[in-house]
């Protein structure tokens, strides 16, 4: 039976990346996005021209009381579908914030945990019922949170948070045949943070001299790496922490 994956931030960045390496692998995807209508229909038509289906729903992750009526969406295309469970769930969307320990405002802190914790806890929680048993999570950390650079304490604190929430993830939803890991890119060329890495040569190679492989990773470094951990070869892997990072800081 063809897998039905959601991937949340699917519209542009590692989000994409990975709803389109799902489909390559033959899966359908139903992926959420914020504000970016156009670029999500662009990923719908993308998956669509591979021959598999594709859903593009608006959802601000950060926002709990949007959960239910996404819920009800997510159920009325697995129905559309002629299906009532699906069989991954990929939390990614998110965003990046970079201020000094000294200068986090409350707003800042506020923002980046109601996106990257609660928001994933809550979501997740909400789509359990509608998850198959035997389905995978894959919740998205980072480097970060195993060597530290200067201005990226909360955002860091976030996703640590994000790593101890998979681990009881996999041991809870355990009895269900549900495995649950994170994937924990290192420095890669999107437009995170403005696109920085991507975008400024001297921070590009300043990053690359720390990685054993020589560059900065790029988006198909990730969603390959993680559609493959969503097969079937890899179903006896849970609770995880899969750093993706071409060998940063070793």
């Amino acid at each position: 039976m063809t897998t039905i994956s959601i991937v949340t931030g699917g519209s542009r960045g590692l989000g994409r990346n990975t709803a389109i390496s799902i489909a390559r692998r033959g899966g359908d995807v139903i992926f959420t996005y914020r504000n970016e209508a156009s670029q999500a229909q662009a990923v719908v038509a993308e998956i669509e021209s591979l021959g598999r289906r594709a859903a593009a729903l608006r959802l601000d992750v950060g926002d709990i009381a949007a959960l239910p009526p996404f819920v009800d969406q997510v159920r009325t295309t697995l129905r559309s579908w002629g299906r009532e469970r699906f069989d991954h769930l990929v939390n990614n969307a998110g965003h990046g914030e970079m201020a000094s320990f000294a200068e986090t405002s409350e707003a800042q802190f506020d923002q980046l945990f109601k996106v990257h914790v609660k928001g994933v806890f809550f979501l997740t929680q909400a789509l359990l019922p509608l998850l198959a048993d035997g389905g995978r999570i894959v919740n998205f950390s980072s480097g970060l949170t195993r060597v530290s650079y200067p201005g990226f304490s909360a955002y860091s604190a976030a996703k640590g948070a994000i790593e101890i929430l998979t681990l009881y993830m996999a041991k809870e939803l355990g009895s269900r045949g549900i495995t649950a890991n994170t994937i924990a890119p290192g420095a890669i060329e999107t437009d995170f943070l403005g696109g920085a890495v991507r975008d400024t040569p001297e921070y590009n190679e300043a990053l690359a001299n720390m990685i054993a492989l020589g560059r900065v990773g790029v988006p198909d470094d990730i969603g390959p790496a993680i559609a493959s951990l969503l097969g079937p070869d890899n179903r006896w892997i849970t609770a995880q922490r899969i750093e993706v990072s071409g060998g940063q800081n070793i």
